[in-house]
Protein backbone atom coordinates (compact mmCIF):
# COMPACT_ATOMS: atom_id res chain seq x y z
CA UNK A 1 0.00 0.00 0.00
CA UNK A 2 1.19 3.31 -0.72
CA UNK A 3 1.80 5.52 2.58
CA UNK A 4 1.37 8.49 0.82
CA UNK A 5 0.79 10.26 -2.66
CA UNK A 6 0.90 13.87 -3.60
CA UNK A 7 4.19 15.74 -3.62
CA UNK A 8 5.52 15.35 0.06
CA UNK A 9 7.41 18.80 0.61
CA UNK A 10 10.61 17.31 2.69
CA UNK A 11 11.82 15.66 -0.33
CA UNK A 12 11.55 18.40 -2.35
CA UNK A 13 13.34 20.00 0.00
CA UNK A 14 16.02 17.89 0.83
CA UNK A 15 18.42 15.29 -1.59
CA UNK A 16 16.98 11.99 -2.01
CA UNK A 17 19.19 9.62 -0.11
CA UNK A 18 20.35 7.53 -3.27
CA UNK A 19 21.03 4.32 -1.28
CA UNK A 20 20.72 1.05 -2.67
CA UNK A 21 21.87 -2.14 -0.73
CA UNK A 22 19.53 -5.02 -1.13
CA UNK A 23 20.18 -8.36 1.10
CA UNK A 24 21.60 -10.86 -1.34
CA UNK A 25 22.73 -13.31 0.94
CA UNK A 26 21.49 -15.42 4.02
CA UNK A 27 22.19 -13.12 7.56
CA UNK A 28 23.06 -13.85 10.70
CA UNK A 29 23.46 -10.61 13.49
CA UNK A 30 22.38 -9.76 16.66
CA UNK A 31 19.51 -7.29 16.40
CA UNK A 32 16.88 -6.48 13.36
CA UNK A 33 15.06 -3.27 12.98
CA UNK A 34 12.63 -3.63 10.26
CA UNK A 35 11.56 0.11 8.96
CA UNK A 36 14.20 3.18 7.84
CA UNK A 37 11.63 6.19 8.82
CA UNK A 38 12.74 8.09 12.00
CA UNK A 39 11.49 5.52 14.63
CA UNK A 40 14.47 3.28 13.28
CA UNK A 41 16.40 5.88 12.44
CA UNK A 42 16.14 6.54 16.47
CA UNK A 43 16.06 3.22 17.38
CA UNK A 44 19.57 2.33 15.61
CA UNK A 45 21.16 5.62 16.87
CA UNK A 46 20.37 4.00 20.27
CA UNK A 47 21.33 0.68 19.73
CA UNK A 48 24.94 1.87 18.35
CA UNK A 49 25.35 4.41 20.83
CA UNK A 50 25.11 1.58 23.76
CA UNK A 51 27.50 -0.51 21.43
CA UNK A 52 24.78 -3.05 20.34
CA UNK A 53 25.06 -4.92 17.11
CA UNK A 54 22.49 -4.46 14.25
CA UNK A 55 21.28 -4.03 10.86
CA UNK A 56 18.23 -2.62 9.61
CA UNK A 57 16.01 -3.88 6.99
CA UNK A 58 13.23 -2.41 4.97
CA UNK A 59 11.16 -3.19 1.68
CA UNK A 60 11.81 0.53 0.37
CA UNK A 61 14.55 3.46 0.05
CA UNK A 62 15.37 4.88 3.12
CA UNK A 63 12.81 7.41 4.85
CA UNK A 64 10.59 7.06 2.08
CA UNK A 65 7.65 5.43 3.74
CA UNK A 66 5.64 7.52 6.50
CA UNK A 67 8.87 9.96 7.93
CA UNK A 68 8.68 11.53 4.34
CA UNK A 69 4.83 12.71 4.43
CA UNK A 70 4.91 13.93 8.62
CA UNK A 71 4.53 17.45 9.33
CA UNK A 72 7.14 16.59 12.40
CA UNK A 73 5.18 18.55 15.22
CA UNK A 74 7.17 17.61 18.46
CA UNK A 75 4.71 18.54 21.47
CA UNK A 76 4.42 16.52 24.57
CA UNK A 77 0.75 17.31 24.30
CA UNK A 78 -1.06 13.76 22.98
CA UNK A 79 -4.21 13.51 20.54
CA UNK A 80 -6.63 12.44 23.60
CA UNK A 81 -5.96 15.29 26.66
CA UNK A 82 -4.44 14.57 29.61
CA UNK A 83 -8.07 15.16 31.48
CA UNK A 84 -9.68 12.06 29.33
CA UNK A 85 -6.54 10.01 28.92
CA UNK A 86 -6.11 9.89 33.21
CA UNK A 87 -10.09 8.28 32.47
CA UNK A 88 -8.97 5.76 30.26
CA UNK A 89 -5.81 4.81 31.82
CA UNK A 90 -5.40 6.34 35.52
CA UNK A 91 -4.11 9.58 36.64
CA UNK A 92 -0.64 8.58 37.47
CA UNK A 93 -0.05 6.36 33.76
CA UNK A 94 -1.62 9.45 31.83
CA UNK A 95 0.66 11.74 33.62
CA UNK A 96 4.08 9.43 33.40
CA UNK A 97 2.84 9.50 29.51
CA UNK A 98 2.90 13.60 29.27
CA UNK A 99 6.04 13.82 31.23
CA UNK A 100 7.38 11.34 29.08
CA UNK A 101 6.78 13.25 26.15
CA UNK A 102 7.97 16.34 27.68
CA UNK A 103 11.59 14.76 28.25
CA UNK A 104 11.20 13.18 24.34
CA UNK A 105 11.76 16.72 22.91
CA UNK A 106 14.56 17.67 24.63
CA UNK A 107 16.18 13.84 24.00
CA UNK A 108 15.55 14.34 20.46
CA UNK A 109 17.64 17.77 20.59
CA UNK A 110 20.48 16.29 22.47
CA UNK A 111 20.45 13.38 19.61
CA UNK A 112 21.00 16.02 17.08
CA UNK A 113 23.73 18.17 18.56
CA UNK A 114 25.62 14.77 19.61
CA UNK A 115 25.66 13.68 15.99
CA UNK A 116 25.93 17.22 14.73
CA UNK A 117 23.04 16.75 12.80
CA UNK A 118 21.00 19.87 11.34
CA UNK A 119 17.61 18.66 10.62
CA UNK A 120 15.88 21.95 11.02
CA UNK A 121 15.50 21.12 14.80
CA UNK A 122 13.39 24.34 16.12
CA UNK A 123 12.20 25.01 19.46
CA UNK A 124 8.73 27.20 19.13
CA UNK A 125 5.64 27.51 21.44
CA UNK A 126 2.29 25.64 21.04
CA UNK A 127 -1.35 27.05 21.15
CA UNK A 128 -4.28 24.65 21.82
CA UNK A 129 -7.21 26.65 21.00
CA UNK A 130 -10.84 25.84 21.52
CA UNK A 131 -12.96 25.26 18.56
CA UNK A 132 -16.56 25.82 19.99
CA UNK A 133 -18.11 25.75 23.55
CA UNK A 134 -17.45 21.92 24.06
CA UNK A 135 -13.52 22.89 23.30
CA UNK A 136 -14.12 25.19 25.74
CA UNK A 137 -15.06 23.04 28.70
CA UNK A 138 -12.26 21.15 27.50
CA UNK A 139 -9.82 23.85 27.74
CA UNK A 140 -10.40 24.32 31.55
CA UNK A 141 -10.49 20.58 32.60
CA UNK A 142 -7.09 20.28 30.97
CA UNK A 143 -5.26 23.78 31.86
CA UNK A 144 -6.57 22.55 35.75
CA UNK A 145 -4.87 18.74 35.70
CA UNK A 146 -1.85 20.60 33.42
CA UNK A 147 -1.23 23.12 36.35
CA UNK A 148 -2.02 20.56 39.45
CA UNK A 149 1.10 18.23 37.67
CA UNK A 150 3.11 21.16 36.78
CA UNK A 151 3.20 20.53 33.18
CA UNK A 152 3.95 23.32 31.55
CA UNK A 153 0.93 25.88 30.44
CA UNK A 154 -0.86 28.79 29.96
CA UNK A 155 -3.89 29.82 29.90
CA UNK A 156 -4.53 32.44 27.26
CA UNK A 157 -8.36 34.53 26.63
CA UNK A 158 -9.63 34.99 23.22
CA UNK A 159 -8.58 38.47 23.19
CA UNK A 160 -4.83 37.78 23.88
CA UNK A 161 -4.56 35.32 20.80
CA UNK A 162 -6.01 38.14 18.51
CA UNK A 163 -3.53 40.67 19.72
CA UNK A 164 -0.87 38.18 20.42
CA UNK A 165 -0.71 36.02 17.76
CA UNK A 166 -3.58 37.16 14.94
CA UNK A 167 -5.77 34.37 15.81
CA UNK A 168 -9.33 34.75 15.72
CA UNK A 169 -11.11 31.66 17.13
CA UNK A 170 -13.94 31.06 19.11
CA UNK A 171 -12.61 31.28 22.69
CA UNK A 172 -9.26 31.11 24.47
CA UNK A 173 -6.71 28.61 24.35
CA UNK A 174 -3.51 26.50 26.30
CA UNK A 175 -0.20 27.77 25.35
CA UNK A 176 3.03 25.73 26.22
CA UNK A 177 6.51 27.00 25.52
CA UNK A 178 7.94 23.68 24.98
CA UNK A 179 7.26 22.66 21.99
CA UNK A 180 9.27 22.03 18.76
CA UNK A 181 9.44 21.27 15.04
CA UNK A 182 12.02 19.47 12.73
CA UNK A 183 12.39 17.39 9.60
CA UNK A 184 11.88 13.85 9.62
CA UNK A 185 12.81 13.23 6.78
CA UNK A 186 16.26 14.99 7.12
CA UNK A 187 16.60 13.75 10.80
CA UNK A 188 16.28 9.75 9.36
CA UNK A 189 18.96 10.00 6.74
CA UNK A 190 21.29 11.69 8.38
CA UNK A 191 20.81 9.59 11.44
CA UNK A 192 21.48 6.98 9.15
CA UNK A 193 24.46 8.23 7.16
CA UNK A 194 26.15 9.66 10.53
CA UNK A 195 26.34 5.44 11.68
CA UNK A 196 26.91 4.08 8.25
CA UNK A 197 30.26 6.06 8.48
CA UNK A 198 30.29 5.82 12.52
CA UNK A 199 29.66 2.55 13.29
CA UNK A 200 29.53 0.68 10.29
CA UNK A 201 25.59 0.11 10.22
CA UNK A 202 23.89 -2.25 7.75
CA UNK A 203 21.21 -1.12 6.14
CA UNK A 204 19.36 -3.39 3.42
CA UNK A 205 17.15 -1.49 1.16
CA UNK A 206 14.24 -2.94 -1.32
CA UNK A 207 14.06 -6.09 1.29
CA UNK A 208 10.49 -7.26 2.15
CA UNK A 209 10.27 -9.05 5.15
CA UNK A 210 7.49 -11.71 4.71
CA UNK A 211 8.06 -13.90 7.71
CA UNK A 212 9.14 -13.92 11.14
CA UNK A 213 9.52 -16.33 13.75
CA UNK A 214 10.72 -16.53 17.13
CA UNK A 215 12.74 -19.65 18.06
CA UNK A 216 14.18 -20.86 21.28
CA UNK A 217 17.55 -19.89 20.25
CA UNK A 218 16.70 -16.33 18.50
CA UNK A 219 14.17 -15.24 15.33
CA UNK A 220 13.97 -16.50 12.16
CA UNK A 221 13.50 -13.94 9.36
CA UNK A 222 12.57 -14.72 5.61
CA UNK A 223 12.53 -12.09 2.68
CA UNK A 224 10.47 -11.94 -0.97
CA UNK A 225 13.50 -13.40 -2.21
CA UNK A 226 13.89 -16.34 0.22
CA UNK A 227 16.80 -15.06 1.72
CA UNK A 228 17.10 -16.16 5.56
CA UNK A 229 18.42 -13.98 8.42
CA UNK A 230 18.92 -15.52 11.78
CA UNK A 231 19.03 -13.21 14.86
CA UNK A 232 18.83 -12.89 18.57
CA UNK A 233 16.17 -10.69 18.44
CA UNK A 234 14.16 -8.40 16.28
CA UNK A 235 12.72 -4.78 16.90
CA UNK A 236 9.18 -3.85 14.48
CA UNK A 237 9.44 0.14 13.68
CA UNK A 238 7.56 0.04 10.17
CA UNK A 239 4.15 1.96 11.74
CA UNK A 240 1.11 0.58 10.59
CA UNK A 241 2.48 -2.17 8.07
CA UNK A 242 3.85 -3.63 11.31
CA UNK A 243 0.25 -5.42 11.74
CA UNK A 244 1.57 -8.23 9.37
CA UNK A 245 4.05 -8.93 12.25
CA UNK A 246 1.35 -9.03 15.48
CA UNK A 247 -1.19 -11.26 16.42
CA UNK A 248 -3.95 -9.07 16.16
CA UNK A 249 -4.84 -5.53 15.36
CA UNK A 250 -4.32 -3.30 17.31
CA UNK A 251 -4.71 0.38 15.87
CA UNK A 252 -7.33 2.20 13.44
CA UNK A 253 -5.61 3.31 10.00
CA UNK A 254 -6.71 7.33 9.08
CA UNK A 255 -6.06 9.16 6.25
CA UNK A 256 -4.76 12.61 6.88
CA UNK A 257 -4.14 15.69 4.39
CA UNK A 258 -1.45 18.82 4.54
CA UNK A 259 -0.74 21.74 2.84
CA UNK A 260 2.22 23.94 2.20
CA UNK A 261 2.27 27.63 1.25
CA UNK A 262 3.97 30.10 -1.29
CA UNK A 263 6.92 31.61 0.34
CA UNK A 264 5.81 34.84 2.18
CA UNK A 265 7.27 37.52 3.55
CA UNK A 266 8.25 36.65 7.08
CA UNK A 267 6.61 39.89 8.88
CA UNK A 268 3.39 38.32 7.32
CA UNK A 269 3.86 35.23 9.34
CA UNK A 270 2.33 35.62 13.22
CA UNK A 271 4.40 36.13 16.10
CA UNK A 272 6.91 33.19 17.38
CA UNK A 273 5.63 31.23 14.44
CA UNK A 274 3.83 28.80 17.40
CA UNK A 275 2.62 25.53 16.66
CA UNK A 276 -1.29 25.50 16.53
CA UNK A 277 -3.77 23.09 16.96
CA UNK A 278 -7.63 23.05 18.13
CA UNK A 279 -10.17 20.81 19.94
CA UNK A 280 -11.78 19.78 17.14
CA UNK A 281 -11.72 16.09 16.05
CA UNK A 282 -10.35 16.02 13.72
CA UNK A 283 -8.68 18.72 14.45
CA UNK A 284 -6.37 21.28 12.11
CA UNK A 285 -2.77 21.78 12.93
CA UNK A 286 -0.36 24.55 11.68
CA UNK A 287 3.16 24.97 11.37
CA UNK A 288 5.98 26.92 9.74
CA UNK A 289 9.31 25.66 7.75
CA UNK A 290 11.16 28.74 7.15
CA UNK A 291 9.14 31.49 5.61
CA UNK A 292 6.32 28.51 4.30
CA UNK A 293 3.32 27.93 6.12
CA UNK A 294 2.03 24.09 6.68
CA UNK A 295 -1.32 23.16 7.65
CA UNK A 296 -2.61 19.55 8.23
CA UNK A 297 -5.65 17.52 9.19
CA UNK A 298 -9.70 16.69 7.64
CA UNK A 299 -8.61 13.41 8.60
CA UNK A 300 -10.64 10.43 7.26
CA UNK A 301 -11.13 7.26 9.11
CA UNK A 302 -10.46 5.33 5.87
CA UNK A 303 -7.13 3.66 4.38
CA UNK A 304 -8.02 2.74 1.22
CA UNK A 305 -4.87 4.94 -1.04
CA UNK A 306 -7.37 4.99 -3.96
CA UNK A 307 -10.48 6.98 -2.17
CA UNK A 308 -8.47 9.21 0.29
CA UNK A 309 -6.28 10.24 -3.30
CA UNK A 310 -9.64 11.21 -4.69
CA UNK A 311 -10.19 13.31 -2.09
CA UNK A 312 -6.94 15.48 -1.56
CA UNK A 313 -8.33 18.81 -4.34
CA UNK A 314 -11.54 18.98 -1.75
CA UNK A 315 -9.82 19.08 1.19
CA UNK A 316 -6.86 21.31 0.24
CA UNK A 317 -9.70 23.87 -0.46
CA UNK A 318 -11.46 23.14 2.85
CA UNK A 319 -8.08 23.70 4.72
CA UNK A 320 -7.11 26.72 3.10
CA UNK A 321 -10.48 28.21 4.05
CA UNK A 322 -10.06 26.88 7.65
CA UNK A 323 -6.42 28.84 7.75
CA UNK A 324 -7.67 31.96 6.55
CA UNK A 325 -10.53 31.88 8.77
CA UNK A 326 -8.29 31.47 11.80
CA UNK A 327 -5.50 33.93 10.57
CA UNK A 328 -7.11 36.25 8.15
CA UNK A 329 -4.58 38.52 8.30
CA UNK A 330 -1.60 36.05 6.91
CA UNK A 331 -1.53 34.90 3.68
CA UNK A 332 -1.88 31.72 2.46
CA UNK A 333 -1.74 30.11 -1.18
CA UNK A 334 -0.91 26.18 -1.36
CA UNK A 335 1.93 25.17 -3.20
CA UNK A 336 2.47 21.55 -2.63
CA UNK A 337 -0.54 18.95 -1.75
CA UNK A 338 -0.09 15.89 -0.19
CA UNK A 339 -2.21 13.10 1.88
CA UNK A 340 -1.19 9.87 3.62
CA UNK A 341 -2.03 7.41 5.99
CA UNK A 342 -1.24 6.86 9.75
CA UNK A 343 -2.86 5.23 12.77
CA UNK A 344 -4.25 5.95 15.77
CA UNK A 345 -5.40 4.10 19.19
CA UNK A 346 -7.80 4.41 21.57
CA UNK A 347 -5.88 5.90 24.51
CA UNK A 348 -3.87 7.83 21.86
CA UNK A 349 -0.41 6.22 22.92
CA UNK A 350 1.80 4.06 20.67
CA UNK A 351 2.96 0.06 21.50
CA UNK A 352 6.25 -0.42 22.83
CA UNK A 353 7.49 -3.74 23.69
CA UNK A 354 7.08 -7.22 23.07
CA UNK A 355 3.88 -9.09 22.72
CA UNK A 356 2.18 -10.68 25.94
CA UNK A 357 3.90 -14.53 25.68
CA UNK A 358 6.98 -13.56 23.48
CA UNK A 359 10.57 -12.56 24.47
CA UNK A 360 12.75 -11.53 21.53
CA UNK A 361 10.05 -9.43 18.68
CA UNK A 362 9.82 -6.07 20.18
CA UNK A 363 7.60 -3.44 18.64
CA UNK A 364 8.25 0.51 18.62
CA UNK A 365 4.84 1.34 17.34
CA UNK A 366 5.05 5.53 17.54
CA UNK A 367 1.38 5.46 16.81
CA UNK A 368 -1.00 9.31 16.89
CA UNK A 369 0.18 12.29 15.98
CA UNK A 370 2.82 12.45 18.48
CA UNK A 371 4.92 9.65 16.48
CA UNK A 372 8.57 11.44 17.04
CA UNK A 373 8.57 11.64 20.63
CA UNK A 374 6.61 8.67 20.84
CA UNK A 375 9.66 7.10 18.90
CA UNK A 376 12.38 8.55 21.17
CA UNK A 377 10.83 6.97 24.04
CA UNK A 378 10.15 3.42 22.33
CA UNK A 379 14.08 3.71 21.19
CA UNK A 380 15.19 4.37 24.54
CA UNK A 381 12.63 1.89 26.50
CA UNK A 382 13.94 -1.46 24.21
CA UNK A 383 17.61 -0.25 24.42
CA UNK A 384 16.91 -0.77 28.07
CA UNK A 385 15.32 -3.66 27.95
CA UNK A 386 17.60 -5.29 25.79
CA UNK A 387 20.58 -4.33 28.10
CA UNK A 388 19.04 -5.66 30.91
CA UNK A 389 17.56 -2.57 32.53
CA UNK A 390 13.90 -1.65 33.74
CA UNK A 391 12.40 1.17 32.47
CA UNK A 392 9.23 2.30 34.24
CA UNK A 393 7.51 3.40 31.20
CA UNK A 394 7.17 -0.40 29.77
CA UNK A 395 3.96 -0.74 31.37
CA UNK A 396 2.20 2.52 30.79
CA UNK A 397 3.28 2.22 26.61
CA UNK A 398 2.88 -1.72 26.56
CA UNK A 399 0.25 -4.41 24.75
CA UNK A 400 -0.60 -5.15 28.73
CA UNK A 401 -3.57 -1.99 28.08
CA UNK A 402 -4.87 -4.18 25.56
CA UNK A 403 -4.20 -7.86 25.95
Amino acid sequence: MDLHSGLPYWIIKNPLFDYYNPLKKDLETDIVIIGSGITGALMAHELCRTGLECCVVDKRSIATGSSAASTALLQYEIDVPLCRMAEQIGEKNAVTAYRSCLQSISDIEAVLKETDIDADFERLPSIFYASDEKGVKLIEREYEIRKRYELPVELLNKGELHKRYKMRTYAGALLNRQSAQLDAYKAATQLFRYHIKKDHLQIFTHTKITSCEETPQGCRLKTKDDRTIRCKYVIVAAGFEAGQFLPEKVMKLTSTYALISHPIDNKDLWPEHSLIWETAEPYIYVRTSGNRIIIGGEDEDFNNPEARDELLREKTEKLEKKFHTLLPSVPFKAEMTWCGTFSTTKDGLPFIGTWPGTERIFFDLGYGGNGITFSMIGAQIISNLLQGKEDERKDVFGFGRIC
